[in-house]
């Protein structure tokens, strides 16, 4: 098909600009197609990791379970990076129908083998290390396409509304799965995954992009996949704000992930509070990040995103501290639902950042890199903060964690250019 000349893409860039400006995104069908196709997604992605727990333990041992929910980590931190290469060369929205369509007919076809036979770990590893591949260049893809779908001043508004279905996704898919196999098993729980992904197929499909402008279509055109991948790592470093706010990123989630994960399950058993309280506890955490992206979703924006992001993270890592001395349930549940608020607004505000600092050709790569960080990465805290509690305790490895956190926020707000940053009127 013969490419839309220069004042095509202008036209179709302007159009969609205009309309998302003069509606605001939370009421631009366009943008919330995508939002529709983007929870559908996920609610899947949570019905299929329980479908796939669920038959991992029923197969096997659960050492061997535990290897299969695992076997997705591998080639989805291997192969991030270059999974940005490929959404900025082929376009996020074709890649991200593209792996929707592969996640589906992947998940529907265990699915079917689970329905007429019982074979084993084997389909599951597979499944799971499919997932993993795919998954590789569906994150960049899907952190790419909001850019290509509203205008810049509403992309802080879209990441709010992303955050509200990451949430529905968590609440809903869950209990979404427990019923699928309630009442056929894992076959059927996967069956209603692969369903709910198919959804966001033809939802996809008919999403407007935003055409990228001649002064937007920087990097190497022609070269090699390693010439773009070494591009886009290069952009990221040398620039002003992306390359700070990506060791914010780090040092925060490095110094979150493994207290309210491991953390808060040894500490509810250290104080007697049970699962229901470790429950409610991250109940509470899930009503402060929706606030957060609620906020969001209905400002649209939020002056001084840099010191706002900078902050937030400060305040949130001291509530992560004091999350390992609070006397009571009800003591932990309203830190959590602080916790929840801080970190979710300055992820939402990190976030947002991220897509309006990055130029749109380099934006697959550079979310690859922030994906990497978060999903590759900090999941390396979570051992190490288990054996640090067995040896020192709760309390000393919880505020050495909030202290990691911290110096995210002291570097958002020492290093001038991120401090100042803003987000588009």
């Amino acid at each position: 098909m013969p490419s839309r000349s220069v004042p095509e893409r202008t036209t179709v860039a302007s159009t969609l600009t205009i309309a998302a400006g003069q509606r605001g995104a939370h009421r631009d069908g366009n943008v919330l197609r995508w939002l529709a196709a983007y929870t559908s997604s996920m609610v899947g992605d949570s019905v299929y990791y329980l479908a796939l727990s669920w038959a991992a333990v029923q197969a096997g041992t659960p050492s061997q379970a535990g290897l299969v929910m695992t076997a997705s980590a591998v080639p989805r931190a291997l192969l991030m990076l270059g999974g940005g290469v490929v959404a900025d060369r082929l376009g996020p929205r074709r890649v991200v129908i593209g792996s929707d369509a592969v996640r589906c007919v992947a998940v529907l076809a265990v699915a079917a083998l689970l329905f007429l036979t019982k074979p084993g770990l084997w389909p599951l590893a597979l499944l799971a290390l499919v997932f993993g591949t795919v998954d590789a260049v569906f994150v960049p893809a899907v952190g790419a396409l909001p850019a290509r779908v509203t205008s810049r001043d509403q992309l802080a508004r879209v990441q709010g509304m992303r955050g509200l279905a990451i949430r529905f996704a968590s609440v809903v898919g869950a209990p979404l799965g427990g019923l699928g196999v309630a009442l056929g098993g894992a076959a059927a729980a996967f069956g209603l995954a692969g369903l709910l992904i198919a959804v966001s197929v033809p939802l996809l499909v008919s999403v407007r992009i935003r055409e990228l402008p001649p002064d937007d279509t920087a990097g190497p055109r022609g070269g090699t996949a390693w010439a773009d991948l070494v591009s886009g790592l290069g952009y990221v470093r040398r620039h002003r704000v992306l390359a700070p706010l990506m060791l914010a990123i780090a040092l925060g989630d490095l110094g979150f992930v493994g207290p309210l994960n491991v953390g808060l399950t040894l500490l509810s058993d250290e104080r007697g509070w049970g699962a229901a309280g470790m429950g409610w506890v991250l109940a509470g955490f899930g009503v402060g990040a929706g606030a957060a992206s609620l906020l969001l979703t209905v400002r649209g924006r939020l002056p001084h995103a840099g010191r706002v992001a900078g902050w937030s993270i400060l305040a949130g890592s001291v509530a992560v501290g004091g999350l390992a001395f609070a006397p009571t349930v009800a003591v932990a549940v309203g830190t959590a639902l602080l916790i929840g608020l801080l970190t979710g607004l300055s992820g939402a505000m990190c976030g947002a950042l991220l897509q309006t600092q990055a130029d749109p050709a380099y934006l697959g790569r550079v979310t690859a890199v922030a994906s990497l960080v978060s999903l590759g990465l900090t999941p390396l805290s979570m051992p190490l903060s288990a054996a640090a509690i067995g040896a020192w305790g709760t309390g000393p490895v919880f505020v050495v964690s909030a202290v990691l956190c911290g110096l995210g926020g002291v570097v958002a707000l020492c290093v001038r250019d991120l401090r100042r940053a803003e987000l588009p009127r």
